[in-house]
This record gives C-alpha cells, sequence and structure tokens, in this order.
C-alpha cells in the first residue's frame, strides 16, 4: 500500500530555489522564480487587497435622488460639481463685464480676471410666462412648418440615364466654345499678322535623314551578311513594308508575337 505524502506545503516549495537555498519574500512576487504546480493555476506574484476591498469604480452617493427630480427639486438642483444652487439665483453676466473691462482700457487676460474678482454683474431673470407670452403674440402662417427640411431623393433616373455626364459634356462645350470665341475677337483687336506663302516657304526647312545607328568599324566592313534571303532590294522593301502592316494584329512589342485574339 503506498504512502502519500500529507506533510504541509511550504510557499517556497514551488519556487526555483526549492526547500534548499536563500528564501526571500521578494521570491514570491517574481514570476521568475515561481514555478507551476499541478492541477492549479498559475500564480503571478501579484499581492491581492484585504478583505474589505472593494472592486470597481467609486460611485459618488449624491443628496438627490430620482423622487426629488420628480417632485421638481424642491426648488433646488444640482451643479456639476455636485454643490446645490436655487433656481432663483441669476448667473453673472460675462458679456457685460468684458464689455465693461475693454471699455476701461483692461485688454490683457490678468488685467479682465482682476477686473471679475472685483467687480460683479447679474444677468436678468429667466421668466417662463414672460417667454411664453412673446411667443403667442407672434403670429406665425398657418402653414409653418418646424425642423431642418429633407434632403431630396436621388433621382436614380438621371443617374441611369448619364445625364449628369451630358449635362457636363454640354458645359465643357460651351465653356470651350466661348473661350475660343473671345480669343478670336482678341486676335482681331490686336491686328494679327497672317501668314503667307512667303513668309511659311521662309520658315520651311528641308528634311533631313535622320543620322543612322552607331556601330563597330569592323562590323560596318568585315563583319558582312553571308546569305542574302532577298533576290532584289525591292523584294527586301515589300517584305518589311509587308511586316509593318502584320504587327498590328500581333502582340509583344515589336509586333513579331502571336497573333491577338479578335476583339467585339
Amino acid at each position: 500500500m503506498a504512502m502519500t505524502d500529507t506533510s504541509p506545503i511550504c510557499d517556497f516549495d514551488y519556487t526555483a530555489t526549492g526547500i534548499l537555498g536563500d528564501k526571500r519574500a521578494t521570491m514570491l512576487q517574481n514570476e521568475l522564480h515561481l514555478r507551476d504546480r499541478v492541477g492549479h493555476v498559475k500564480t503571478r506574484g501579484f499581492d491581492l487587497p484585504g478583505k474589505g476591498f472593494a472592486y470597481g469604480l467609486p460611485y459618488d452617493r449624491r443628496e438627490f435622488t430620482a423622487a426629488n427630480a420628480l417632485q421638481g427639486w424642491n426648488g433646488t438642483y444640482l451643479t456639476k460639481g455636485g454643490a446645490t444652487k436655487t433656481k432663483s439665483a441669476t448667473e453673472r453676466d460675462f458679456m457685460y463685464l468684458n464689455r465693461a473691462a475693454i471699455a476701461g482700457g483692461l485688454v490683457k487676460a490678468p488685467e479682465n480676471s482682476d477686473y471679475r474678482a472685483t467687480h460683479d454683474a447679474r444677468r436678468l431673470p429667466f421668466d417662463k410666462r414672460e417667454m411664453a407670452s412673446k411667443m403667442r403674440s407672434r403670429r406665425l402662417p398657418p402653414t409653418m412648418v418646424f425642423g431642418i427640411p429633407s434632403r431630396p431623393s436621388t433621382p436614380i433616373f438621371d443617374l441611369l440615364e448619364h445625364k449628369y455626364q451630358d449635362r457636363w459634356v454640354k458645359e465643357r462645350q460651351n465653356q470651350l466654345s466661348a473661350k475660343r470665341s473671345a480669343e478670336i475677337k482678341g486676335s482681331r483687336n490686336h491686328n494679327m499678322i497672317y501668314e503667307t506663302r512667303a513668309s511659311l516657304l521662309r520658315t520651311y526647312q528641308n528634311p533631313v535623314d535622320p543620322a543612322p545607328l552607331w556601330q563597330l568599324p569592323r562590323f560596318t566592313k568585315s563583319a558582312k551578311p553571308h546569305l542574302q534571303t532577298f533576290r532584289k532590294d525591292s523584294a527586301k522593301a515589300s517584305a518589311f513594308k509587308h511586316l509593318e502592316t502584320d504587327k498590328i494584329g500581333r502582340q509583344g512589342d515589336f509586333g513579331t508575337g502571336i497573333y491577338e485574339k479578335a476583339q467585339s
């Protein structure tokens, strides 16, 4: 009968040094010194907080709840910082303070801040009943529609018929014709000099054959072809002429490849 080891497990039994060597508390916090334990989750060497630790984000409990909001806040409401503020309190009129500061010659930011700290101006209280009376006094037409107008639907038939393309082509033609007519009018006004036959003959240049490609001297004199497959020069010229026309239906950069298929 096999005997099982019931000795208590030490924390240092699953470290790099085991039960031998120095045992330091930092070894239990270093993942490089820890060893895996069969049938258990891999430890990372991090210390967990105590039992009273609450995980998650802190929840700031406020003084008011949804019931206070439904009841109208009882004359008060919360600001961004969490403090209460009465509805009757008016806000500071910063526009008036800025105008007064500029009128007093204070244009720099520190001077403006000091002026706001020493002076105070409040906006007039907002009265909903007065605003409602003003709205009722305005006479709006019965067909008045409020809101943002909706975007018109895309004319799909115009897209299928390429009407936008035809419109653009016509506009371009009109622009070019207008530009050409303006150029003609301008040339008439500036005494345009027309070319005559004498002026054209004066500027005519006789065509010159292009220079032949450069070759080594030994190939131009001694290295002559051994075979002459064409009996006459006229047959050679006609063959090369036929080759030029035959290049159209062939593939390749120089028109010497296979014939291309007919394209519809």
